[in-house]
């Protein structure tokens, strides 16, 4: 992304469409969920695109019913293309991370996927259930889901459920299970199928963020064409990340990351100091 893209970005006010960010944090922490339309412009969608298309046409499918048999997920993008890094660390969605998480908050993943046609609806998750914390509670996470493609109530739209990020349930009808990790092991019906479901329609370029503890799920994709999302997730500074980011990311890539991507996948401090590697800030050891 070209530095002036960046310079414009810090400003978000343009996307809040009027309203000061303490009515959409008041919104976001009513319905679990917010959406911004059009947010990432022609040509960063289209930087985005050229960087996934080796892996995409890869044409890699998922292991299991959760993963999604007809579904392309590429993992560790930051290692991938600076682009990446420069969405996980966009400014709208860190705005509410941020807020809700601490300003030392982490990338806990960052992953496309990618829904061919045929695609079954995913199991009903929540992004923070490995913290293994009963509900209801806190969330330990921000979601992010970034529409790359135009996202349809055809083409497998995320589905959400408003409002359940306070439900007390760890389990719903349909929820996801260990059957869901089997290898190529799909499920024959939809059990998730209820009436409160909200599809999360929007044109490419558009963010939705979610609390981690918001149940949710991938739509079928009954159209004929793929549909590609990106969804980097963010985590409390004192948490583990769901993906081991030291490794995913090498330093070798890391020190060419922006400032502020570093401090997301662990090059940074919880203060006074968790996360030192031998007694010293962690990006001493990229010689930064």
């Amino acid at each position: 992304m070209a530095a002036s893209d960046i310079d414009e970005q810090r400003d978000i006010s343009k996307w809040l469409n009027g309203r000061p960010l303490d009515d959409w944090r008041a919104r976001f922490d009513r319905d679990g969920y917010i959406q911004f339309e059009r947010v990432l412009s022609e040509q960063f969608l289209a930087e985005i695109r050229a960087g996934l298309a080796p892996y995409i046409d890869a044409d890699i499918h998922g292991r299991n019913e959760f993963e999604g048999l007809e579904t392309n997920r590429i993992y560790a993008l930051l290692a991938k293309g600076e682009v990446f890094a420069d969405l996980a660390a966009h400014p709208l969605a860190l705005a509410f991370a941020e807020a809700d998480l601490g300003t030392d908050c982490l990338l806990s993943a960052c992953l496309a996927i990618n829904l061919h046609p045929g695609e079954t609806p995913q199991p009903w998750h929540f992004d923070d259930s490995h913290y293994l914390w009963p509900r209801p509670r806190p969330s330990l996470g921000v979601s992010a889901f970034w529409a790359i493609d135009d996202t349809t109530a055809e083409n497998g739209a995320t589905e959400i459920l408003p409002g359940s990020h306070l439900w007390p349930d760890d389990v719903i009808d349909g929820s996801v299970g260990h059957g869901d990790f089997m290898r190529g092991k799909a499920r024959e019906t939809d059990a998730g199928a209820r009436a409160d479901i909200k599809k999360i329609i929007m044109p490419a370029g558009s963010l939705m963020l979610t609390k981690g503890t918001l149940w949710h799920r991938g739509g079928a994709n009954k159209s004929d064409a793929a549909r590609l999302i990106i969804t980097p997730q963010y985590c409390p500074g004192w948490t583990r990340q769901l993906e081991n980011m030291a490794i995913a990311v090498p330093p070798e890539i890391a020190r060419g990351l922006p400032k502020r991507a570093r401090e997301l996948i662990g090059y940074s401090i919880h203060g006074p100091f968790m996360g030192y590697v031998d007694g010293r800030h962690p990006a001493r050891k990229l010689d930064l």
